[in-house]
């Protein structure tokens, strides 16, 4: 084997583009809370930040990142966020727990910076959490143990966060780990996570509702009327457990559909995925989990 071979099998193993990766992105997403151009620069730099370890480092294709599916993925991403947001506000409205009013010293002027953010947060959270752990840790033990691991991580890292609790890191883990994983396995398209990801963020933030413990200007002002243990308390939406299991019945559905598709990676396989289209392959996209590159 020449050096030139060892250093590719070197820089293609997963842990290796991982830790790159996440150097890399984790230093672009430092920037997102500073502001709405900030945070847009962030996920831009935080893109291309992707891009170059997955081609140079990594070698493979950058199919999750098609362009040609841009569009549509993002529009069932938003779909899909809006629907989760519509169900789990509107079942704890019901049940007392908001009430809403016009933000007057905000409202429409607060839209901008909103969307900013949320895009910007979304964008770097789900190149770390979706577009390298999870793809990383999938090519050596299989989709579930990636799901699962990242799913927890996911709640480890909003522990931190202001108002967080225990529960609140596992609900964060259950209902947003789980089911954004689940979406990146059934979609195989981050175009999709980032557009669920940032439709909630920016729908709960936008409602006045606190978005996992932080509190930023809304086009609504929220008044928490209900019991923390429906409403979430200081934490917010996420804490609440009409979220956790909302969540859960999603990403329930998604891994259904994920299976169907063939789109699951077995733990046999681990990163020996063997690379063969499969028939079920969609047009422009990555078809099933088989597609995989072999890393």
């Amino acid at each position: 084997m020449t050096h030139d071979s060892r250093l590719r099998r070197i820089l293609h193993f997963p842990l290796t583009w991982l830790a790159i990766g996440v150097v890399g992105v984790g230093a672009a997403s430092a920037f997102t809370g500073a502001g709405p151009l900030a945070a847009l620069a962030s996920a831009i730099a935080a893109l291309v930040i992707y891009a170059v370890v997955m081609r140079v480092v990594a070698g493979r294709p950058l199919a999750e990142l098609a362009p040609g599916r841009a569009v549509r993925e993002t529009l069932l991403g938003v779909a899909i966020g809006t629907g989760f947001i519509v169900i789990t506000v509107g079942a704890i409205t019901l049940l007392g727990g908001y009430r809403f009013t016009l933000d007057g010293a905000a409202g429409l002027s607060a839209l901008p910076a909103l969307v900013a953010v949320a895009i910007g947060g979304a964008v770097t959270e789900e190149l770390l959490f979706r577009g390298l752990a999870l793809q990383a840790i999938e090519r050596l033990g299989g989709s579930w143990i990636a799901l699962l691991v990242t799913a927890g991580l996911f709640g480890l890292v909003h522990a931190a966060n202001p108002g967080a609790t225990l529960w609140s890191s596992i609900a964060i883990a259950v209902e947003a780990g789980l089911m954004l994983g689940a979406g990146f396995l059934w979609r195989r398209s981050l175009w999709f996570v980032f557009a669920l990801h940032a439709t909630w963020n920016g729908l709960e933030q936008a409602l006045g509702i606190p978005v996992s413990g932080h509190v930023a200007p809304g086009m609504l002002v929220a008044t928490v009327d209900g019991s923390p243990l429906l409403t979430g308390g200081a934490f917010g939406l996420e804490g609440s457990p009409v979220t956790v299991v909302t969540g859960l019945a999603l990403a329930a559905a998604m891994l259904v559909l994920a299976h169907r598709r063939g789109r699951l990676v077995p733990l046999r396989h681990g990163r020996h995925i063997p690379r063969r289209r499969s028939r079920q392959a969609e047009p422009g996209g990555i078809g099933s989990a088989p597609e995989l590159s072999r890393r």
